[in-house]
C-alpha cells in the first residue's frame, strides 16, 4: 500500500513539474518575441515616420482543479477556486500611430504630415501604398518621388525651368518658372485616412497597405475632415523613444531570465523525484 502510494505521489509530483517546464518555455518564447520587437522599434529609431510596436500578451488556457462556487455541502459552496495555468503567449503586435517629432531640413520637397494621414505612393505594379515618410524629391523627369523612385500621388510632374517650389499647408504645389512672375499650379497633394490605422499591413520601406481591419482609404484635401496639415521643408522622425525601450528591454530580459530559472529548478526538482527508491 505504502508503495502504491508512493508511485501516486511521484506520478503527480511529475506531472506537476512537467507542466512547470511547459509553462515556462511558453514564457521564455513570449519574452523572446518581445526582445525581437523592441529590437526592430530601436533599430528603426531614426527611419523618418516609424511607428514604435508594441507585444501584447494573453494568458494560455487554465485546468480547473476546483470550481469556484462549486458545492462542498447541502447549503455550502467553495469560496475559492484552484485553477492552473499553462503559461503566457503573444496575442499581438500593435503599432502606435502617434506624431513623431518634426525634422527641420528646408528641402522644399520634403513634406510632413501634421496629424493624421499618410501620402499615397504608386507602386510598380499599380497599387497605392500609403507612407508617413515624406522624403521626397524629382526624378530626371521633373516627376515628385519617393527615395525609391515611386511617384507619388496624384503623380505630379514640374515644369522644366522650375526655380523654386512653394507646397501650402493644404497640400497645393506651385511651381515658379523661370522668366514667370506668377506660379503654376501642379497639383494637390491628398491625405488619406484610415478608420482603424492599427489595421494597416506593414510592407517594408516604410509603406503600408490596408486590410479589412483597417477599412478602405479616404482621400481628403489636407487640413480637413479630420486629416493633417502638410509641412514644406520637414520630415517626421521616428516616434521611438530610446529610453522607454531601454526600460521595456531590461524587463523583457528579467522575465526571460526567471523564466529560464522556473525550468531549472524544475528540471532539478524533477532529477531528484526519479532518483529517489
Amino acid at each position: 500500500m505504502r508503495i502504491i502510494l508512493l508511485l501516486f505521489i511521484f506520478s503527480h509530483s511529475s506531472f506537476g513539474l512537467s507542466r512547470a517546464l511547459n509553462t515556462a518555455a511558453t514564457g521564455m518564447a513570449a519574452q523572446e518575441a518581445h526582445v525581437s520587437t523592441i529590437s526592430n522599434n530601436i533599430a528603426n529609431v531614426n527611419t523618418n515616420g516609424f511607428k514604435k510596436e508594441r507585444v501584447e500578451f494573453e494568458s494560455l488556457h487554465y485546468q480547473t482543479i476546483k470550481a469556484q462556487g462549486s458545492q462542498t455541502g447541502a447549503d455550502s459552496y467553495h469560496n475559492i477556486g484552484h485553477q492552473v495555468g499553462s503559461g503566457s503567449k503573444v496575442s499581438g503586435v500593435s503599432r502606435e500611430f502617434t506624431q513623431g517629432s518634426p525634422q527641420i531640413t528646408n528641402n522644399p520637397f520634403d513634406l510632413m504630415i501634421n496629424g493624421e494621414g499618410f501620402f499615397g505612393v504608386i507602386m510598380p505594379d499599380q497599387t497605392i501604398a500609403y507612407t508617413r515618410d515624406g522624403s521626397f524629391n524629382v526624378n530626371s523627369q521633373g516627376v515628385l518621388v519617393n527615395r525609391s523612385g515611386f511617384a507619388i500621388i496624384p503623380n505630379l510632374q514640374f515644369p522644366p525651368e522650375t526655380i523654386s517650389v512653394n507646397i501650402t499647408e493644404e497640400g497645393t504645389v506651385e511651381a515658379f518658372i523661370k522668366n514667370q512672375v506668377e506660379p503654376t499650379n501642379v497639383g494637390q497633394i491628398p491625405v488619406f485616412t484610415f478608420t482603424n490605422n492599427t489595421g494597416l499591413v506593414a510592407l517594408g520601406g516604410n509603406n503600408y497597405k490596408p486590410s479589412r481591419s483597417s477599412g478602405v482609404p479616404i482621400q481628403n484635401v489636407a487640413g480637413e475632415a479630420k486629416s493633417g496639415s502638410i509641412r514644406q521643408g520637414a520630415l517626421e522622425s521616428s516616434n521611438v523613444s530610446i529610453m522607454n525601450e531601454m526600460t521595456e528591454l531590461i524587463k523583457a530580459q528579467r522575465a526571460y531570465e526567471m523564466n529560464s530559472k522556473v525550468m531549472k529548478v524544475a528540471d532539478e526538482i524533477l532529477q531528484t523525484v526519479n532518483t529517489i527508491r
